[in-house]
């Protein structure tokens, strides 16, 4: 199977939030921080600089990821990366994370930092295995159910 990375555009839009909701309620639940921006991602992602990729082959979007802006305009949350269930596993995860890094350090960013749930071993393991190193979560973090943060830098 050839696999693609495309950049957002708004026919795909229901596919970004079809495939994080499913995400959300396999593994965890969905806060209301979540449903805003999930189903207005042009609004809270793109128009404020961010970035959304999806994998795509032929033409079924297989997975997704957002880069999001932080107050820091030269670090980015990696952040909303979901797969199609019936994939996971098959490291499409890991293209869409692989094109994230390689367009940070191409358009100079300084990091990439993400939030997440040590319940998610695997995906801890794998952030790991590309070099985010974890770091203290924040008082207000913007996820009640994140207990871990990980940076990426590139200096």
């Amino acid at each position: 199977m050839e696999i693609n990375i495309i950049p957002f555009s708004s026919i795909y839009a229901k596919d970004f939030y079809d495939l994080n909701i499913e995400w959300l309620k396999t593994y965890f639940y969905v806060e209301p921080f979540d449903e805003e921006v999930l189903s207005k991602p042009d609004h809270y992602i793109i128009n404020k600089g961010g970035y959304i990729f999806f994998a795509i082959s032929e033409d079924e979007i297989l997975g997704t990821v957002a880069l999001m802006p932080t107050a820091d305009s030269h670090i980015f949350e990696l952040t909303k990366m979901a797969v199609l269930p019936e994939l996971r596993g098959l490291k499409i995860g890991q293209k869409l994370m692989n094109h994230c890094i390689d367009f940070a350090k191409k358009n100079n960013f300084k990091a990439l930092m993400l939030y997440s749930n040590t319940k998610l071993e695997n995906a801890i393991y794998i952030y790991r295995k590309y070099g985010f190193e974890e770091v203290p979560v924040e008082d207000n973090s913007p996820y009640e159910r994140s207990n871990i943060k990980m940076i990426l830098n590139f200096n």
